[in-house]
Parts: C-alpha cells; sequence; structure tokens
C-alpha cells in the first residue's frame, strides 16, 4: 500500500500529537500511550482548517496505508507504538525477542556505543529493526556514513535484558550493554 500525501501530513501530526507533545493538542496519554479517538479527533479539528473534517474512517486510512505500522486503533482508541520523547515513561510488555537485532546509526557514535552500549538517547526507548534493510533505513535519515550493528537479542534477553516489541519490525529495548553488540 502507499500512502498519499494527505495521510502523510496527517501522519507526521498524529506522531508529534501521540509521540512528541500531547500537551499541545490538550491531551492525555494513559500509562500505555492510549488517547480516545474522540479527543485526538477534536484536537485535529480544533488544530485549523486542515484537519476539520477529519474522521475516525481517515485515521484508520492512515494506519493501513503505512508500511511502517506506527499506530494502533483499538476500542475507540488510538496510540503511537513507538518512538515517544513525552516525559511520562510508558508502559510496555517485555516479550521474548528474535535471536538477533539490528541497530542503524552513524560512523561517528560507532566508537561511543562500543564502548557504552547502544541507550535511549531523547526516546523513551532504544530502537531496534528485525532486519539489515530497515536497520539501514534509519541509519540513512542521520548525516553521516551509515553503519549498521547487530544485537544478540536472545542472547541478552536470557541475561536479563529486557526486551518490547513494538510492531513486527520494530523491537524497543531500555538499553543494550556492549557485550551484545558488534558492527555487521
Amino acid at each position: 500500500m502507499s500512502i498519499n500525501r494527505s495521510q502523510m501530513c496527517l501522519s507526521k501530526t498524529l506522531s508529534y500529537a501521540l509521540r512528541h507533545a500531547p500537551w499541545e493538542y490538550e491531551l492525555e496519554l494513559d500509562d500505555a500511550g492510549w488517547v480516545p479517538v474522540s479527543a485526538i479527533l477534536t484536537a485535529l479539528h480544533n488544530d485549523g482548517d486542515a484537519w476539520h473534517d477529519i474522521t475516525e474512517g481517515d485515521l484508520e486510512a492512515v494506519i493501513m496505508s503505512s508500511d511502517k505500522r506506527r499506530f494502533e486503533l483499538m476500542d475507540g482508541r488510538i496510540r503511537a507504538l513507538y518512538g515517544h520523547s513525552v516525559p511520562q515513561r510508558l508502559t510496555k510488555e517485555p516479550a521474548a525477542p528474535p535471536a538477533v537485532l539490528y541497530h542503524g546509526t552513524t560512523a561517528s557514535t560507532a566508537d561511543a556505543i562500543l564502548a557504552i552500549g547502544l541507550k535511549p538517547m531523547s526516546r523513551q526507548y532504544v530502537h531496534l529493526s528485525v532486519d539489515k534493510e530497515t536497520a539501514s533505513q534509519v541509519a540513512v535519515r542521520r548525516r553521516g556514513q551509515a553503519v549498521i550493528f547487530t544485537v544478540r537479542a536472545a542472547e541478552a534477553h536470557a541475561a536479563g535484558i529486557p526486551f518490547y516489541c513494538g510492531n513486527e519490525r520494530v523491537w524497543l529495548a531500555d538499553a543494550v550493554p556492549p557485550a551484545y553488540l558488534f558492527l555487521s
């Protein structure tokens, strides 16, 4: 499925409202990041002419057309699945990860990562990909030469490092120590 320009703009607005600045839209995320669909629709309707006629069907269309599955709708509620930078720590359910995961970044950060491990930085969780291609897509968005780390996720999990499923392509971790990382 492909996403059209209007859906892309709505997806970016939803990302900002649900991941980064819910207070700007007078939204309150629950402990797992959910808000009522009625609340996000009201917020969007009040955000100017661009969104005055947005419906739940439009939200569903954005979710269905995105190849990254950033949002989830369930029981009259919506949430962003990952990527939060809000001060409130959102609750995630620990899960057993695949044997290996990948993290895309730049060569300029590689030495620091090898020394201290992966940290969430401005996000709540470290973002990991299920395949090198997705990690590469993440890495090329940053400035500089792209590098890919392989994360021995199952081994880290067995040692007590918690992992959380973001969606079928993205996994999350609080942090990953350097002992479980190597450059691909």
